[in-house]
């Protein structure tokens, strides 16, 4: 069994379409789980969620950290999955999340990020798929230096090898960075160009791409070097009306 844990907060007009697309998985719906945990949210994400997963719960812990280890601990599924609400899976996605843990070794899983640009400005389509190319190059040479980010859009777990790492730091961003340092001591990451998401650029834009890339470095490689923990960020938890 495979437990796939999305945290919603007000996401009636994308969680839909994540969902579907999980219901178009090529693995039997049978062999896997949908859970839902929602950070209270005010419009009608939880209605939606409940038309879809198997399990729909309400955060009690901290941060989208926090929401993935309230889902960890009710799921029934050896491996966890995590995904965003607004991100769309391809079909093969879970088949080749459950690819890579045919070697027990490998405790954690992860891969690429293609940036869902439609109906966006040309210029814009243009800077987004350079920098997400360039990203993947990036987290594909780091990859081979064993220097990974689990990404929560797109990882898998070992369930008990997340549970006693002691699951997701409360952070309020690169919490998914952070993970890492602790479960590299434990046994073999693996990431695959064969586990791509469509992932939403809606939080950058809110952000900008130039204060993003920013971030990215002051606080991603802060943490993965540095043992830097963020303080606050406004990068998460946002309404994207």
């Amino acid at each position: 069994m495979i437990s796939v844990i999305v945290p919603t907060y007000n996401e009636e007009r994308n969680i839909e379409g994540c969902l579907r697309s999980l219901e178009s998985q090529t693995l039997p719906r049978e062999s896997f789980e949908i859970i839902i945990v929602d950070g209270q949210s005010k419009d009608r994400t939880v209605e939606i969620a409940e038309a879809y997963a198997d399990k729909v719960i309400q955060q009690v812990s901290r941060g989208v950290g926090g929401a993935r280890n309230d889902g960890v601990m009710v799921a029934s599924g050896k491996i966890i999955v995590t995904t965003d609400a607004d991100c769309h899976l391809p079909s093969d996605w879970l088949e080749s999340i459950r690819d890579s843990f045919e070697d027990p070794k490998n405790i954690a899983a992860t891969g690429l990020l293609r940036p869902e640009i439609a109906g966006l400005p040309d210029i814009e389509r243009a800077a987004y798929k350079i920098f997400f190319e360039m990203s993947n190059v990036f987290l594909l040479i780091a990859g081979r230096l064993r220097v990974y980010h689990l990404c929560g859009a797109n990882s898998a777990f070992r369930r008990s090898a997340f549970m006693k790492a002691g699951g997701y730091t409360d952070l309020p961003y690169a919490d998914d960075v952070e993970i890492v340092k602790r479960l590299s001591k434990m046994g073999k990451i693996t990431l695959s160009d064969r586990i791509n998401i469509g992932y939403s650029v809606r939080r950058i834009r809110k952000v900008g791409l130039i204060k993003y890339t920013l971030m990215i470095f002051r606080n991603d490689w802060a943490v993965m070097f540095f043992h830097y923990h963020p303080k606050k960020s406004d990068y998460a938890k946002q309404n994207y009306g």
